[in-house]
C-alpha cells in the first residue's frame, strides 16, 4: 500500500494515524467506562475517577494526533506537545539506521512504528510510531544518502 504523497513531494509531512490515537487511548476510555459503571451501581463518588481517566484520554488523543514528522532533502523534524512544545530537528546525514517494526494490532491497521539510530547525542533514538505503512524508509534511504553526499560525510564502521 504505497501512498504517492511520499513519493513525489520534496517535503513530507505524516502524522500519527487516528485510529493508532484511538488505540493508545482506549485502555483509559475503558477505564472510565469502568469506573462510571462502578459510579453508578456502588460509589458515587468514583464518578470524579471516570471524569478524570475520560479527560487523560481525550488529552492523549490529542497529544497524539498533534504530533508531526517533516522530511525534507536535510533534516528531520519532530514536533510535538499541546501546552508545552517540543520541536526536535536532526540533520538527515547523522541517522545511521533505519527499523521498521509492526506489532499485529500496526499489521491490521496497516500502520509502522519506524525508529532511527542517529549520531545525534540529542536523540541517539527517533521514534515515528504509528504512521502509515508506506514505502518511507526508501524515501528517507535515498535523501540520507544525498545529504552525507551534499554535507561530504563519510561514516566508518
Amino acid at each position: 500500500m504505497e501512498n504517492s504523497a511520499f513519493v513525489q513531494s520534496p517535503v513530507i509531512e505524516i502524522r500519527p494515524a487516528t485510529l493508532f490515537a484511538f488505540a493508545k487511548t482506549s485502555p483509559f476510555l475503558l477505564a472510565a467506562a469502568t469506573l462510571m459503571w462502578a459510579a453508578w451501581h456502588y460509589w458515587p463518588v468514583m464518578i470524579w475517577f471516570s471524569v478524570l481517566a475520560a479527560m487523560f484520554a481525550i488529552y492523549r488523543y490529542l497529544y497524539i494526533r498533534r504530533i508531526r514528522y517533516v522530511l525534507t532533502s536535510e533534516y528531520l523534524q519532530l514536533s510535538r506537545g499541546m501546552f508545552f512544545k517540543r520541536i526536535d530537528t536532526i540533520e538527515l546525514f547523522k541517522v545511521k539506521t533505519y527499523v521498521l517494526e509492526q506489532s499485529p494490532l500496526l499489521q491490521v491497521l496497516h500502520l509502522m512504528d519506524l525508529q532511527l539510530i542517529t549520531m545525534d547525542p540529542i536523540n541517539p533514538q527517533v521514534w515515528l510510531r504509528g504512521i502509515p505503512l508506506s514505502n518511507l524508509v526508501e524515501q528517507l534511504r535515498e535523501r540520507v544518502s544525498a545529504a552525507r553526499k551534499n554535507n561530504r560525510v563519510y561514516v566508518l564502521n
